[in-house]
Parts: C-alpha cells; sequence; structure tokens
C-alpha cells in the first residue's frame, strides 16, 4: 500500500512536532505547573490567532473545488466564529482576562508571522498548500490533547478542561478529515505541488512550535 502523503510530511516534521511534544509549555499543561501568565498570554494570542484561522477558512470556501469541501469549510468558519470563540471568551474570563483584553491586545511576533503566512497562503498560492498549510494546527492540537491526556491525571489541573477540548474523539476526527482532504489533493498533484505542499506543511509547523515558544517566554516586540 502507498504511504499516505500526510504521513510523509507528518515524518518529516517528526523532530518539530517531538520539539512540541517536549515543550515545557505543552508538558506544563499536562502537569499543572505550566505559570498562569503563559497560559493567559496563550489565551490572547490564540484569540487573536482564530480570527485570522476563520479568514483562512473562509478564503478555503472559495479556493475548494467542490461543494462537499466548500460546504465543509463553511461549517468550520461557521463553528469557529459562532461558536468556539464565544467559548474561548467564556474560557478566558475563568482565567481573569476580559473581553476587552483579548480583542485590543497586539498580536505577537509569532501570531503575526504565522498569520500573515496562512493569509498569504491561502491568498497566493493553491488549495492544496491552503490545506497543507492549516493542517498542522488542526492535527498537531489533536495530537497534543490525545498524548496530554493518557497520561495520569493530575488533581485539580486548571488546565485539565483544555485537554478534555484536544482530546476529544470529535476533534480527532475533524483532523483526520483534514488528512484526508490533504491527501486527496496530494494524490492529484504533480511532483511541484506535492513539493509545495510539503514546504507549507513544515513551516506551519515550525510556526506552531514557536507560537508555543512565545507564550511559555512571553514574548513581545523588541521596539
Amino acid at each position: 500500500m502507498t504511504e499516505r502523503f500526510s504521513q510523509v510530511v507528518r515524518q518529516q516534521a517528526d523532530a518539530i512536532w517531538e520539539s512540541q511534544h517536549s515543550h515545557p509549555f505543552v508538558r506544563g499543561l499536562g502537569t499543572a505547573e505550566l505559570p498562569l501568565p503563559c497560559f493567559q498570554y496563550w489565551l490572547v494570542q490564540d484569540y487573536r490567532f482564530l480570527i485570522d484561522y476563520a479568514r483562512l477558512l473562509g478564503l478555503g470556501i472559495a479556493r475548494a473545488s467542490d461543494l462537499a469541501t466548500m460546504t465543509q469549510f463553511a461549517e468550520l468558519t461557521r463553528t469557529i466564529l459562532s461558536v468556539e470563540m464565544t467559548l474561548h471568551r467564556s474560557y478566558a474570563a475563568q482565567f481573569g482576562i476580559s473581553t476587552s483584553q483579548l480583542e485590543s491586545t497586539p498580536k505577537s511576533p509569532a501570531t503575526q508571522a504565522y498569520t500573515d503566512f496562512l493569509i498569504r497562503t491561502a491568498t497566493c498560492a493553491d488549495f492544496g498548500e491552503l490545506v497543507a498549510a492549516l493542517l498542522p494546527c488542526m492535527w498537531g492540537f489533536s495530537e497534543i490533547g490525545q498524548r496530554l491526556a493518557q497520561q495520569p491525571a493530575v488533581p485539580n489541573n486548571p488546565y485539565a478542561d483544555w485537554i478534555r477540548t484536544y482530546a476529544d474523539p470529535e476533534f480527532a476526527q475533524l483532523a483526520q478529515w483534514c488528512c484526508g482532504l490533504f491527501d486527496r489533493l496530494a494524490s492529484e498533484a504533480g511532483e511541484s505541488g506535492r513539493l509545495r505542499m510539503a514546504e507549507a506543511f513544515l513551516t506551519s509547523s515550525r510556526l506552531e512550535w514557536w507560537f508555543w515558544d512565545a507564550a511559555w517566554k512571553l514574548e513581545t516586540w523588541p521596539i
């Protein structure tokens, strides 16, 4: 059986992904040792990220070539804007973050770089690269959530709800749907198209790692 292209690029990015799993921010979610300011930083920056992730999915609706894929992207866009961001605001409030803080805090360098890459790819590249660029976020969070959920539970872990969210089987199904779309588009692309898809996947994987690292270091603009 021919290896799925999603597994090929996942292996190519393995060092990056394993660096995410071993990152002190991610490990701290599971051990409950993550400093609260780091998580608060992440919550704010993730909210800023989600706004542009919804834009990315909206562009995906326009770029998709079939009605089924358009419908799925439309549903994902609606879910982020109408459900996930509402839940995010409620969750952030539990950690002392107001809606005005979520909406007024500037993007960090990592968030700016990541969202700029996503929107540029969605606008200028082909649909296969768009899917490749969004896949590491969806797939990576599912993998992180599942690994953390397999660890012994820490009593009164303030991040337990976060782990449950991304370990949810429905989230894993969504990630697998995206992997399947990625594989189908890769099978339809030529060799040069697959190389571009692989590069977009690797770039987003690097930016995912940077996003965790920025929250761990409370990164700000140097000037």
